[in-house]
């Protein structure tokens, strides 16, 4: 049920900057749904667009050069004390990037943990997911967004 304060771009961005970690779901070679836990960098402003850092040689990213089209799921909040959990769902397109200038404007220092030599770790690759579809549950409000 939407209320009629439907959420813009913006305020959802603001509550997912709350949230640490996304499901990044793609499709297998066999056909099969993927998903595994990527961390979602809170620092970085939602415009539509997401960024993850993994390994070069990972099945997700040759998941990714297979099919380009993948799923993010975002759940914010634990609905304690009476407020309901937020729910976030991405249907995007994604691209693996190489260039490690472009890594500057994504990374963190909580990235190092699994990258210890940070961005110039060699292997490293980010991945950029363009939404073309942000669905939300909001305690009773929801919506779509299409950024």
């Amino acid at each position: 049920m939407n209320d009629g304060n439907a959420k813009s771009l913006k305020d959802l961005a603001k509550a997912m900057g709350d949230i640490d970690f996304a499901m990044l779901t793609t499709r297998a070679e066999d056909g099969r749904m993927t998903s595994r836990p990527m961390s979602n960098n809170g620092e970085v402003e939602y415009d539509g667009d997401s960024f993850y850092f993994t390994w070069d040689h990972s099945q997700m990213v040759k998941d990714i050069a297979a099919e380009a089209n993948v799923g993010l799921t975002l759940q914010g909040r634990k609905g304690l004390l009476g407020a309901p959990p937020l729910f976030v769902a991405v249907e995007g397109l994604a691209e693996v990037i190489r260039d490690k200038a472009a890594f500057a404007a994504h990374w963190n220092s909580d990235m190092n943990r699994w990258f210890k030599q940070g961005a110039d770790t060699p292997g490293v690759v980010m991945i950029k997911v363009r939404a073309a579809l942000v669905r939300y549950w909001d305690g009773d409000d929801e919506g779509e967004l299409t950024p």
